[in-house]
């Protein structure tokens, strides 16, 4: 599965925006930069746009904007909750861009934080048996 192309001046442009709170944690996650807090993902790149995870009154919001469509990153019809990608032209208005981060960084901030799976237990390999 190829994902989107994301622009190299698209990172420098996510990291100015998102809030300033020493509870965010950055990565780059499958070659695009997120932020996260307490484990869950709030907002990240997406293609020429961003992904937010909103409260459902910002997600009637943000779904009236041209453009906008539900997050399934591995396009199997199964939609990570809660989460949108905004339309292209958010990138291009800073304001905008920092409001709907805010929105899914203080949304995300007060749901119950992510625990870590637990590491998978090795199976044990069959020994071949001598002949």
């Amino acid at each position: 599965m190829a994902f989107p192309k994301i622009p190299k001046e698209h990172h420098a442009l996510f990291y100015q925006r998102i809030p300033r709170d020493p509870r965010i944690e950055t990565k780059q996650m499958f070659g695009a930069a997120v932020g996260m807090v307490n484990g869950q993902l709030f907002g990240g790149l997406w293609g020429n746009s961003i992904m937010v995870k909103l409260s459902p009154a910002d997600s009637k919001e943000a779904a009236k904007l041209d453009g906008t469509y539900p997050f399934d990153p591995m396009q199997t019809g199964r939609q990570m909750m809660s989460a949108l990608v905004l339309p292209d032209d958010v990138v291009d208005e800073p304001d905008e861009m920092r409001a709907w981060l805010k929105k899914a960084f203080e949304y995300t901030a007060t749901l119950p934080p992510k625990r870590k799976k637990a590491p998978a237990k090795k199976k044990k390999r069959p020994t071949p048996s001598s002949a």
